[in-house]
Parts: structure tokens; sequence; C-alpha cells
């Protein structure tokens, strides 16, 4: 043992910087062994966001960032009146990102391997030629009339002879309809007419959510806002849904999600990871998808933020592992800068019905 050397023992955050642009932030984290990290923010206020992620600096800066599971308990444990939170803990996943990023960078392979390495060779994803997901989406909303019924019925057919045999088809009801419009919607479509129908209820109530289950054959997917393994917890034990769409920039990075997919398997449920991050945040959750046994299909799109990938989708919409240590991703540094300081901004939502009445989001 005289020649060993730990790689982690002396490295240490010197650093970090936030860079808002828009719905999406990167944070980048520096160390003393020119070692840096990067991770992003999605989804929210970034002016905000990026602020907390400042202040939250002071906790790990001279920390040493392979203790990547103690600064997450850390920072999630900061202070009892943000535990929790919807902008605490995409920030911390942000942050997350980026010690993992540093691991796989300072022992020079993927964060996978760190992961206890893939369980699969490649990661079906949609959309694809294969794999088509369908619905309002956004702030566009879902009345329920029976034109949109039909409509979405038909739309589903439609994409099912668009991806043909062995293809796949989902529905996302982004938690705007009403529980007996699900019920009619779902009700004019075979058990395997979807993969899933995805938030078909908006979050909260588990009992709408089991007469949900009990009324429809099609299979239910959730779980995008539903963040750390304690939110997650009382929906798998409930039986209430088919799959679970854990999102590593919105449920804690991916220290979290990667018990969040323990947890699922434990109750038989695959994942299926929610994802409307740039390629940054999109390859750091292709990393966790890799590593996890019990995984069906994984969101992403395409992005123009300068993040770039090291990965390739085929002609069936499998996605290659990333390749390079750390993330593999390459950041432009410069032109993230120049993105933030042009002044992007956040733009609420604003999802309204027919009749001018406030929609869910």
């Amino acid at each position: 043992m005289a020649d060993y050397e730990d790689k982690g023992s002396q490295i240490r955050v010197t650093n970090l910087e936030a860079y808002p642009m828009g719905e999406k932030a990167y944070v980048k984290i520096e160390t003393n062994m020119d070692v840096t990290g990067w991770g992003e923010i999605n989804n929210m206020e970034t002016n905000v966001t990026c602020e907390l992620a400042r202040s939250l600096s002071t906790m790990i800066i001279g920390e040493n960032p392979t203790r990547i599971e103690h600064h997450w308990q850390r920072l999630f444990r900061a202070h009892r009146n943000i535990r929790g939170g919807g902008l605490m803990v995409h920030t911390i996943s942000a942050i997350d990102m980026a010690l993992w990023d540093i691991a796989g960078k300072l022992w020079g392979v993927p964060v996978y391997r760190l992961l206890g390495g893939p369980c699969r060779d490649k990661i079906w994803k949609y959309p694809s030629p294969k794999a088509i997901k369908i619905g309002p989406g956004g702030a566009k909303t879902f009345a329920g009339t029976p034109d949109e019924i039909a409509n979405m019925v038909q739309r589903v057919h439609d994409a099912q002879e668009k991806v043909g045999p062995g293809g796949a088809v989902m529905v996302d009801a982004h938690s705007g309809l009403p529980p007996p419009v699900v019920k009619q919607f779902a009700g004019r479509l075979k058990s395997d007419d979807l993969l899933f129908l995805e938030e078909a209820w908006v979050p909260g109530n588990i009992e709408v959510m089991r007469k949900i289950r009990e009324s429809v054959s099609v299979p239910l997917a959730t779980g995008e806002r539903d963040r750390t393994i304690w939110e997650v917890r009382e929906i798998l034990e409930a039986q209430v849904i088919d799959i679970l769409q854990p999102d590593v920039g919105h449920g804690g990075g991916i220290t979290q999600v990667k018990k969040v997919a323990a947890l699922a398997e434990a109750h038989y449920v695959p994942i299926a990871p929610h994802c409307t991050m740039s390629y940054l945040g999109l390859t750091a959750s292709f990393h966790l998808s890799a590593s996890v046994p019990f995984f069906l299909i994984h969101e992403g799109y395409e992005s123009n933020l300068p993040a770039h990938k090291t990965w390739e989708m085929d002609d069936e919409g499998y996605v290659s592992l990333p390749e390079g240590p750390g993330l593999g991703v390459e950041v432009d540094e410069a032109k993230v800068i120049e993105i933030s300081n042009s002044g992007r901004r956040f733009n609420w939502p604003n999802a309204r019905l027919a009749d001018g009445s406030v929609a869910d989001y």
C-alpha cells in the first residue's frame, strides 16, 4: 500500500458561480485541483435560484466536493422553513449534478461508473421515430369537452400509426383534467393503446388518484413534481401508479433520484424519467438511468444552450451511453456568460381555460 494515493482526499471547493438564462440556469463549481463541475437548474425563476445557489455556496466552499451525500444532507436540512420546497430542491439538484461531475472528472470515469456501473448498453428515449408523447403541453389547456376528448383519442390513433408496431404512444394530461374527464378519455382507449397516461390529476390527493386508478385500464404515470423519497413514498405505498417519472432537476439531483429509483423498484414500479433540461441536465439524467435496473423510457429534447453532448440517438430512439469523464458534457462558458448577461427572462405561465378562468400548470 506504499504507493496508494487517494485522489479525493485533498480536493476542495474554491468557488461557485451561477448563470441565469431565462427558465434554465447553469451552476459551476470550481476546485483547488483545476477540476470544474457543472449542473443545471430548470423550470424556475432562475434569477432567484441562482441567488440561492450563491448563498448556499458558503456551505460547500472549503469542503471536499467528493462528500456528495454529506453535502446533499447538509444543504437539504439547512433550514427548516424552506426544507423540501421547490426552489430549494431544484437548486440543490444543480449543485449535486456539479459535484458528481467533479467526482467523475477527478477519477477519470463517467458518472454512471461511480453509480454502480451501467445496467444497460443504451437508453430508450422519446420523442423519437418510435416513441411519441402528445397532449396540451406547457400552459395550453384541455378542458375535456366532448370535441376535445374525441380529438385527443384520434390523435392517439394517428400517433400509433406513425410509430408503427413496437412503438410507443404517451399522453400528458399535464394535471389539467378533472377526474370525470380522465375517466371519459381513458375509457375510450384500450389498455395497450398507451405506454402511459401522464399526470392525470393534480398531485397531492391520494384518494383521487386511487379512484382514477380503479376506473381506468391504461397505465398511469406521475412523479415529475414529487421531490425526494419522502414525497414519492406515499404514492408508491398507495399503489396508485404504474410508472414513476422522477426528474433529476426537480427531485434532488442524481443522489436523491437514485434512491427514488430504488424505492420504486421495491414496489415493482419502473421509472420513466421526466426531463425538459438542456443537454447538460439531460445527460446527467442519462447517467442515472444507465445505472438503475428497473427502467422504461426517458424524456429528452433538443437544446440550443451551449452544452455539447457526447451521446447519439439511433433510428429506433435508443441513446448511446454518455462518453468521457464526469457527466461528459462540454460547456461553452463564454457563451453561457453571454446569454446570462443578455437579460433573458423567465416567463411565468398563464394557463387559462376557454372561459378565461385559471387552469393548473
